[in-house]
């Protein structure tokens, strides 16, 4: 048992989180963890991940937010997502690009689908952007999946170059 709630399998538990939804609102950055369904091997093919980024890319343009790195691991995606002005809203984004993959992967992979819900962390202004950048580019050589970060192929940045991210320098 969990609490006053008994556990039982195949029952979702959501997360609630921590903050209210105006704290995804304008100008504020964070780090976002989004895992596939049981851990499933999703993002092992250029097709695929080119498809999920593309999709990223629009729902960053909607709702007017900067992928300031993306990192596609086999089972899971991390996201650094900064908004561009006092209308961006980083959670709308975030659901927006969970219903369009979402949707995507039930018509083409319908055994295969995101967890319920998503890690996040807002990143404080006294926090070291480039540091929660620089872990998700190491994320592949950790697992052993690459040598170098440069040489992971599913990474990059929409908005900006990922370069002058990680030089300090504002997209």
């Amino acid at each position: 048992m969990r609490g006053n709630t008994p556990w039982r399998p195949g029952s979702v538990r959501e997360k609630a989180h921590r903050l209210p939804r105006e704290a995804y609102r304008g100008e504020v950055a964070a780090s976002i963890t989004i895992c596939v369904d049981r851990r499933a091997p999703l993002f092992t093919d250029q097709a695929i991940v080119s498809e999920f980024a593309q999709m990223l890319r629009a729902a960053a343009e909607r709702w007017s937010c900067l992928v300031l790195v993306y990192c596609f691991m086999p089972d899971h995606l991390h996201l650094v997502l900064q908004g561009r002005g006092e209308n961006a809203d980083l959670w709308k984004m975030l659901v927006d690009y969970n219903q369009k993959t979402g949707y995507r992967l039930s018509l083409n992979l319908p055994r295969v689908s995101w967890q319920k819900d998503f890690h996040d962390h807002v990143i404080r202004r006294s926090e070291d952007l480039t540091a929660h950048i620089r872990y998700i580019l190491d994320n592949p050589c950790r697992r052993a999946l690459a040598s170098e970060w440069q040489d992971y192929p599913f990474q990059g940045a929409i908005g900006c170059e990922l370069g002058h991210v990680l030089e300090g320098i504002q997209c």
